[in-house]
Parts: structure tokens; C-alpha cells; sequence
């Protein structure tokens, strides 16, 4: 039998076959085009997601029984806002979750109708990131699309509402909307009321691992399977992510090195921390989880590496990096779009501070790998103060494949860093979801206990926690002296 995940990412969706023991088959990327239109805003059109997910399944396809096809699961970046019009037709691109154009909605939310009361409808504050503001712009910058606007989705549900005809989206996706009630996992009819929708333009909501059917007849015969492939709603990319990482037990903490960068813990029970700096959303498993986000992570790197160094050697320059001083006093803040945890300022722009006239390409890469650690350490201090207890973290994403930003996060974070025998991230936690709705397993805890195991372990070094620590109080002290300089910058 084989279970297949796929995740529709930002930059390009990953399509894998696993096999009933969870053993990786074979694993398909399809890359497409992110639009920048303005500045701080993002957006893509959803058909390129469908495009490129039926080439990548052809090409997945190909050396695959496809009779042992049970059932396909689905992550997907979260918080984009997907419209569709009466005949279905995408009404307009999609804005996206690094979107940052909605301050105005933002304050509106927060302060006019308060935070509150906007906490207690949805355990959550409106961050420009989340869905729900979006609704609120395009209500007042462009009505005659939000007037044809039948449907509102999720990028995920898109392509899932293509594949079998139902209108359907998970708990966990649905959490980062800003109008769902999370603690009792319905649509806020409060939220709902602000925005100016109703329920009938919202999906049917599952649990992440629950089958919403089966693969439209047309479909299953271009892709040449049978027709009863179970379609399992799958979830956000970052909850399904801990899935494909274990992260489902109550307590177990994972990081995820993506575009952004996450840290999650997972929870039994709803709760949300005092200033609601984190997102206290629903788990993948059923549960509950809490998360922090810095936007630019890999991105970070990514910018470094490729747009400012003109080059695709990542490897060279991480080496490179090696021979810079751990007490260097240079500091990167990777606010390249905004940052979300803790601060909630889309106007926070990237930084170098602390360049003398003796550093080097080397140092600024190592403060770009440091920078992106002690913005997750942001996160990481919150769930701490909350009574969370960390002591190990699993970690995933295309940042972890370099041992040497898995060493900087450990000593950064004081905390064992465990690598594990899938990197595959959401894609792999999607694949699970399936296993689990078709019924290869009862639960997602038992899949997990099943498919996941640690392959290495990456022990704090102790010296440099210590250098770490004196240095991320520094950190802590640079965004409060430029807050208001970045706003006049805008």
C-alpha cells in the first residue's frame, strides 16, 4: 500500500509516497512563481498550485503501482486568503501569509473592535499575516471581487476542493483565519459578523486526519488511479510539519527551519499565554498546539546567500562561516517582511548592527544563521515563562539539513537538537494523516510511535550557550531602539 502527502508550499509544492511501514517511495518537487505587486504585499494564483500538483502526481506517478494508491493527505501554507465566484473561478490572485498590506485592518480589529474580545471569539489577536484581515481589504479596496466572492478557502483546500469536489478544510488550517473558535473548534459567528461573511461561504470543517471523501472520477482516470483514493483534509503546513516530526504528544517541542521559522509545542488542552504573543491553535492530532513564528528564517539565508551574494553555493559560505567567532558582536535582525512573534510589526525591517571595519563575508553569514536562532529564542522564552518545559526539540525544514545552524540553535536555545530519519516536514506529516484516515492506524500518536525515529542528537555546547546567552540579551534590546525608526522608513 502506498499513502501519499502533499504540501503546497510557497515556493514550490513537494508530492511523497511512503509505503505502510513509512518508509519514503519517492519524493517529487514542483516549483512555481510568487508575485511581489507592491511593496509588502505577496500573492500567487492558485491555479499554478493545481498545475503544478497534477504535473508533480504524473511524475511521482510513473514508477508506482498505482492499484496499491490508498489515500492522499494535504499541508499547505496557511492564512492565504483563496476566493472563488459563482462558477468556481479564482476571483482573484491569492494574498499570501507573508502578505504584510493589512495594518490598517490589523488596528481595526485589535483596537476598534478590541483585542479582547477578538482573543475570546478566536484565542488569537488579527496579525496582518491571518486571513481575516484579508477579507476585511479586499472588502474595502476592491468590493466588486469581494461581492462575486462564493467561497473562501485556504491554499491547501484549494487544491483538495479540485481533487474531490468537496468543500471541506481542517481545525489546524482553519485556526490561523482569525474566525475560527479554536477552544470549541467551530466558526466564530462573532468573527463572521465583523467581516461581513456567512457560514455558507466557509468549508465544512474535519479534523485533519478524517477522509472527506474519495478522488473525483475525471481526475483519478488522468492520473490513472481508482477512483475510491480516500482524500484525507490533511492541515497548516506547521501542524502537519509536527506530525511528520512526532510533535504530537503532549509537551514535545519541535522547530521548523522553513521560509519561516516556527517553534511548536503540542498541548492536550486549549490555553493561551497572557500578552497572546504565541497562536494557540488546534493540533493536526485532534489536540491542541502553541506556536511562534519568525517570517524570514531560511528566507533569511536564502537572501544572503543568493540575492545579496549573487550565489547557489549555500554550502561554501556555511562553511565559510565555521571560522567566524562565536563572541563576535555583530547582530542581524531578520525582519526581512515584518515579523510576527513577538513583536506583531509589519513595518520591523532586517538589520545588520555592530559591522566594524574587520569583519568579513564570513561574520555576517554567521550572524544571519544567529539572528534567525535568537529570533526563535523569542518564542522559545515565552512557552517558558508559561510553565512549558523544553528540554529537547526535533527539527525540521530545509534549514536543518546544515549540522552547523542545528549546532548554533542548540547552543542558542540551551537544548538538545534531535534530527530525525524524515526531513520530509509537512509533505511526510501529510503522507501520515492519510495512513491514519485510511485506517492503516487508530490514531496519529500510533503512526507516529510507528514511522518516526531519531536519527542524531546535538548536544548545547556549553561554552557557547554561555556566549550565546550574554549576546541574546543584547539582541533582545535592538528592536525596541529601532521600532519607531522603522516605521518612518515605510
Amino acid at each position: 500500500m502506498y499513502f501519499i502527502g502533499i504540501d503546497i508550499g510557497t515556493t514550490s509544492v513537494k508530492i511523497i509516497a511512503i509505503d505502510e511501514d513509512g518508509k519514503i517511495v519517492k519524493s517529487v518537487s514542483k516549483e512555481y512563481p510568487l508575485s511581489y505587486p507592491k511593496p509588502l504585499w505577496s500573492e500567487q494564483d492558485p491555479e499554478d498550485w493545481w498545475k503544478q500538483s497534477i504535473n508533480g502526481f504524473k511524475e511521482l506517478l510513473d514508477d508506482l503501482d498505482k492499484k496499491e494508491v490508498k489515500a492522499i493527505g494535504f499541508s499547505g501554507q496557511m492564512h492565504g486568503l483563496v476566493t472563488l465566484d459563482e462558477n468556481d473561478k479564482v476571483v482573484r490572485p491569492a494574498i499570501l501569509w507573508n502578505d504584510q498590506r493589512t495594518e490598517k485592518e490589523c488596528n481595526y480589529l485589535n483596537n476598534e473592535i478590541g483585542q479582547s474580545k477578538i482573543s475570546q471569539w478566536t484565542g488569537n489577536l488579527a496579525l496582518a499575516g491571518f486571513t481575516a484581515p484579508k477579507i476585511l481589504w479586499l472588502k474595502e479596496n476592491e468590493p466588486d471581487n469581494f461581492a462575486k466572492t462564493k467561497k473562501i478557502m485556504l491554499p491547501k483546500d484549494y487544491v483538495a476542493y479540485k481533487m474531490s469536489g468537496v468543500f471541506a478544510t481542517d481545525m489546524s488550517d482553519a485556526s490561523g483565519t482569525l474566525y475560527l473558535d479554536v477552544k470549541n473548534r467551530k466558526w466564530s459567528s462573532e468573527m463572521l459578523r465583523v467581516l461581513g461573511v456567512t457560514e455558507s461561504q466557509l468549508p465544512d470543517l474535519f479534523e485533519s486526519y478524517e477522509a472527506i471523501g474519495c478522488m473525483k472520477p475525471d481526475i483519478a482516470q488522468e492520473l490513472g488511479l481508482s477512483k475510491d483514493v480516500k482524500i484525507i483534509i490533511g492541515g497548516g503546513d506547521q501542524a502537519v510539519a509536527a506530525v511528520g516530526g512526532g510533535v504530537v504528544k503532549a509537551g514535545s517541542c519541535s522547530l521548523s527551519l522553513g521560509t519561516s521559522g516556527v517553534v511548536f509545542t503540542s498541548n492536550e488542552d486549549f490555553f493561551v499565554d497572557e500578552n497572546n504573543s504565541l497562536h494557540s491553535f488546534c493540533h493536526a492530532n485532534g489536540k491542541y498546539h502553541l506556536m511562534g513564528v519568525t517570517l524570514a528564517a531560511a528566507a533569511s539565508l536564502k537572501w544572503w546567500v543568493e540575492g545579496i551574494n549573487k550565489s547557489d553555493d549555500f554550502d561554501g559560505l556555511l562553511n565559510e562561516a565555521k571560522d567566524a567567532e562565536v563572541d563576535d558582536q555583530l547582530f542581524y535582525l531578520p525582519y526581512l517582511m515584518g515579523e510576527r512573534t513577538p513583536h506583531n510589526d509589519p513595518n520591523a525591517r532586517g538589520t545588520f548592527i555592530g559591522l566594524n571595519i574587520t569583519h568579513e563575508r564570513k561574520h555576517m553569514t554567521r550572524a544571519v544563521l544567529e539572528g534567525v536562532a535568537f529570533s526563535l529564542r523569542d518564542t522559545f522564552e515565552i512557552m517558558k515563562a508559561m510553565g512549558v518545559e523544553i528540554n529537547d526539540i526535533s527539527i525540521n525544514g530545509g534549514g536543518a539539513k546544515s549540522t552547523f545552524w542545528c549546532e548554533i540553535i542548540a547552543d542558542v536555545l540551551n537544548v538538545k537538537v534531535n534530527k530525525l530519519n524524515s526531513n520530509e516536514g509537512p509533505a511526510y506529516g501529510a503522507a501520515i494523516l492519510a495512513a491514519v484516515g485510511f485506517g492503516r492506524f487508530h490514531t496519529v500518536e500510533e503512526a507516529c510511535s510507528q514511522f518516526i525515529k531519531i536519527t542524531e542528537s546535538i548536544n548545547p555546547n556549553e561554552e557557547n550557550s554561555k556566549i550565546y546567552n550574554e549576546k541574546y540579551g543584547k539582541y533582545t534590546k535592538i528592536y525596541p531602539a529601532t521600532k519607531e525608526l522603522f516605521k518612518q522608513l515605510i
